[in-house]
């Protein structure tokens, strides 16, 4: 069919918002049931409660349309692999119910690891990597769009259903263990095609006047091939007999050649990314095709908490007013990346306070701005409001001149150490640690007793004296723990930290913390980014008593433990008046200072972990080369001040590294520890190409599992790490730190892994 001159008005929306409760309900009901406290009925009660709050708090917002199958019990790229049958056979065997082998896909159950879990695009959400080969026969295998479309209709809400682009799951997924070498992806697209065709039949008949699909994967550089099969993707799809209205949202970035490609298709509506992807306003008066369109114009930003420049957004939206037929105002991505509702935030200063707007306030944005666009006067008054936020803000004191004036006293020296081979000599001879030395990340589990010390503490219960009696109890038990199994080098385990980076920013100046602002990591894990709003410096030590008490407990080297500059931006929602780059190395010199007094308080190793530094990369090619400039140059400002025989390790996980490999190399680290075990040991073959030198920790043991792996399975991801690495420079260690586990499972986990290590250290020993 050709494009429908006559689609249904696309009022004012958002791409998706968060689904894990404002209260967590979500995190609390999958824990119950994962620990068999409740039945998958009460599990599914509080999913359709959240379900039906959302939907009806944006139809009372304002929002002309409601999107629908944003709700996930886990993640949403497993929700498609599910609906289109395209779930490894091993996690459906044996009679397995559907629900429990969704998990099994997404935690491992018994003997069954879980699929790869990586970073979505370059967020802190992580997804779950769908296995594919060409035994994989996509069809529609389940309703949960049309299931969820008619739960919001017997609400008296017409929502418009969310999918994930066939292209961006195809994109996004990798290719089965056992599938040929010559297998493309690409392949399956008719098929998965095929079941988008029938889905938005049933959709169609259940009333669903819009449906959108999301295509992130076309805010990256895209090849020919990548190209044409999105164009044939929505060709097929606008050409189906029986469909909604199709709506296309990129995100994350600008759709770039992608933009032409779906403003030829048979589809009535396009979404941009107004925010990270402005790049798509050069040239767009020239795009063939859009006059017909409804462009969805993506000006308020879904990925960071600052308040929008209406002005500035209006003045976009105008923009498009002159090159399509059809403008509707929405957000840049979905809201799943930002907290529920800054109202709930009543102990923040007025005066910062006034300049955020979390989910709820950014739909109101989105309201506001559709009103303004069609010229509706009681806009005005809060157009004005807007412009004194910004007025304020470029009057706040977010300006330190000692910290500025510090950055600018720095030299190249100041980024350097002695060469990598001169450091080893100094550190074997000051560690004496074993070849497959073994270690863990960082942190060990939070028990009970660790959470309700924090909260007594904050609630007066205790004062701060006991407090700290509580955690150098915790840590003395950790220690005593680490030596009795083995371990070569020892954590303190973290008990006083109730996140890595929002740790760092209590104790940091610039950084505002929130007490509900949570956002969903993945699955049922979920953190509260902290807020960068001014320069930022360290008033005090933030780590060394806690790092250095270890320490006197023990003869065994024990790692003091940072969270590098790069990780820190990436997890924090990051003041947008000044380079990413700038911020970074104001962080990096607070860090210094703590690696300098660490050193001064007798820890040998130091380790800054950058999970995030492939998180951050640019999507497109040409803005890479100044974020790893950037990036590499804050790590190492961070850590060069330390003497050569100090050890400075770095860890990273959950990512695909092939695309930062050099930038890996760059960071001279002494040691790199990475994720590995739930990809099989892939990224060894990337370090092996670049001739990579110095000590590296591929994980053996995957804690995002409940799971307990076995000495044998241990065994055999040293075997095919030590095919790779040097037994002198290959470490053994978990994939990430603990602190989401139990003692139940990590005391068996780490035996096993001690134990594995050993066996193999003999057979290199000898």
């Amino acid at each position: 069919m050709t494009h429908r001159t006559h689609a249904p008005a696309l009022g004012a929306t958002v791409l998706g918002y968060p689904r894990i409760g404002p209260d967590r309900e979500l995190k609390r009901a999958l824990e119950a049931y994962w620990a068999g406290r409740i039945d998958a009925a009460a599990l599914h009660e509080v999913a359709a409660t959240l379900r039906a709050a959302t939907w009806t708090a944006l139809r009372d917002a304002g929002l002309g349309s409601v999107p629908s199958n944003t709700f996930s019990y886990y993640d949403q790229v497993l929700d498609t692999a599910v609906l289109v049958d395209a779930l490894p056979a091993r996690y459906t065997e044996g009679g397995r119910p559907s629900l429990d082998a969704y998990f099994a896909a997404a935690r491992g159950a018994d003997s069954l690891a879980p699929l790869e879990l990586t970073k979505w695009f370059d967020t802190n959400y992580h997804y779950l990597v769908p296995e594919l080969g060409p035994d994989t026969v996509p069809r529609l295998a389940g309703r949960k769009p049309v299931e969820e479309f008619r739960e919001a209709a017997a609400l008296g809400i017409t929502t418009r259903p969310v999918l994930l682009g066939p292209v961006t799951f195809l994109l996004l997924s990798k290719a089965a263990p056992d599938a040929p070498a010559g297998f493309d992806r690409l392949d399956l697209l008719d098929a998965m095609i095929d079941t988008q065709v029938e889905l938005l039949a049933e959709l169609a008949a259940a009333g669903a006047e819009w449906v959108q699909f999301d295509e992130p994967a076309f805010a990256a550089d895209r090849t020919p091939a990548e190209l044409d099969a999105l164009a044939h993707a929505y060709r097929r799809l606008g050409e189906a007999e029986r469909r909604p209205s199709i709506l296309v949202a990129g995100y994350h970035g600008a759709l770039g050649d992608a933009l032409g490609v779906l403003a030829a298709a048979p589809i009535e509506a396009v979404g941009l990314d107004l925010v990270a992807g402005r790049a798509d306003l050069t040239g767009i008066a020239s795009v063939a095709g859009l006059r017909q369109k409804t462009l969805l114009a993506g000006v308020v930003d879904g990925r960071n908490v600052w308040r929008t420049d209406l002005d500035e957004a209006l003045a976009y939206c105008a923009m498009l007013l002159g090159i399509a037929d059809h403008v509707t105002v929405g957000t840049s991505a979905p809201l799943l990346h930002v907290p529920y509702d800054l109202d709930a935030e009543t102990g923040l200063d007025p005066a910062l306070r006034s300049r955020l707007a979390f989910a709820r306030q950014k739909v109101d944005e989105v309201v506001l701005l559709a009103k303004a666009l069609g010229g509706a006067d009681e806009a005005a008054p809060a157009l004005e409001d807007s412009r004194r936020v910004l007025r304020a803000r470029d009057g706040a004191a977010t300006r330190d001149q000692r910290v500025r004036a510090r950055l600018e006293s720095l030299r190249p020296e100041h980024g350097r150490r002695a060469d990598y081979d001169v450091r080893a000599r100094g550190q074997a001879e000051r560690l004496g640690l074993p070849p497959l030395a073994t270690t863990t990340i960082g942190s060990f589990p939070q028990t009970g007793g660790v959470r309700r010390a924090r909260a007594d503490r904050r609630a007066g219960r205790i004062d701060e004296a006991e407090y700290r009696r509580r955690m150098r109890a915790e840590i003395a038990d950790v220690i005593a723990l680490q030596e009795d199994i083995g371990l070569d080098v020892l954590v303190h385990g973290e008990p006083e930290r109730n996140d890595m980076v929002q740790y760092f920013a209590e104790n940091l100046e610039g950084f505002l913390s929130t007490e509900h602002g949570w956002v969903q990591s993945y699955g049922s894990r979920c953190v509260r980014p902290p807020i960068i709003h001014g320069d930022v410096s360290r008033p005090a030590p933030m780590t060394v008593e806690w790092s250095s008490y270890a320490q006197s407990l023990t003869e065994r080297p024990v790692k003091g433990m940072l969270t590098g500059p790069v990780t820190i931006l990436a997890w924090s929602f990051v003041r947008d008046d000044q380079p990413l780059g700038d911020t970074a190395r104001q962080v990096a010199l607070a860090l210094r200072d703590e690696i300098h007094d660490l050193e001064r308080a007798g820890l040998r190793i130091v380790q800054v972990d950058e999970p995030a530094l492939r998180e951050l990369l640019p999507l497109r090619e040409a803005d890479r080369a100044d974020y790893l400039a950037w990036a590499v140059d804050s790590f190492r400002l961070a850590t060069s001040g330390a003497a050569d025989s100090t050890q400075i390790h770095t860890h990273l996980c959950y990512s695909e590294f092939g695309d930062v490999i050099d930038a890996i190399d760059a960071l001279d680290a002494d040691v790199t520890t990475i994720e590995a075990a739930r990809s099989r040991m892939e990224v060894l073959d990337d370090l092996h190409k670049i001739g990579y030198r110095r000590g590296v920790g591929p994980g053996v043991y995957d804690i995002h599992s409940p799971r307990v792996p076995d000495e044998a399975e241990v065994t055999r991801l040293i075997g095919a790490a030590l095919a790779a690495v040097p037994g002198d420079r290959l470490w053994v260690n978990p994939d990430c730190g603990l602190k989401t586990r139990g003692y139940a499972e990590v005391e068996p986990a780490l035996r096993a892994m001690v134990s594995a290590a050993r066996a193999r250290r003999a057979q290199v020993s000898g």
